[in-house]
């Protein structure tokens, strides 16, 4: 058994993550702590602050920075719950992409590979309603998906 855990950095998928680990302990499965990077996002970012700054110039700038800090950050949490994950004598490994995050998790889930997805059901945003990627992906995947609040 193999079960694909979406990471985002937010609170919900480290607490999707912690779930995972309870089922492949129980199962004795692998866990791969999957995470998509998209410089969208780090642009999007970089326009936001630029604006505020009211320097438009130095949005490459702002923009190479996110990126960096983005790839810093999900490193960051990614080792963390990779190090919980041993801590509890649980298989687990890494994988992250870089791409449109819709796309890359599609490809990744319905990769064959996988007999389970877990996923939190807000992203990093917190908003009260169900995250945009699960409402996106939700219906798409073709393994069974866990959906952690």
């Amino acid at each position: 058994m193999r079960i694909l855990v979406l990471v985002d950095g937010s609170k919900w998928s480290q607490k999707a993550a912690l779930q995972a680990f309870s089922i492949a302990k129980r199962k004795k499965a692998k866990v791969i702590l999957y995470s998509v990077l998209d410089r969208r996002e780090a642009r999007a970012i970089a326009v936001q602050l630029s604006m505020r700054r009211g320097n438009i110039e130095e949005l490459q700038k702002f923009e190479e920075t996110v990126w960096e800090e983005m790839k810093k950050s999900i490193h960051e949490i990614t080792t963390a719950l990779l190090g919980v994950a041993r801590g509890e004598g649980v298989n687990c490994s890494i994988k992250v992409r870089e791409g449109n995050a819709k796309e890359e998790v599609l490809r990744e889930a319905n990769s064959g590979e996988y007999t389970l997805v877990v996923m939190g059901a807000f992203g990093k945003s917190g908003k009260t309603r169900i995250g945009s990627l699960l409402e996106e992906v939700i219906g798409k995947i073709n393994p069974p998906v866990i959906v952690v609040r």
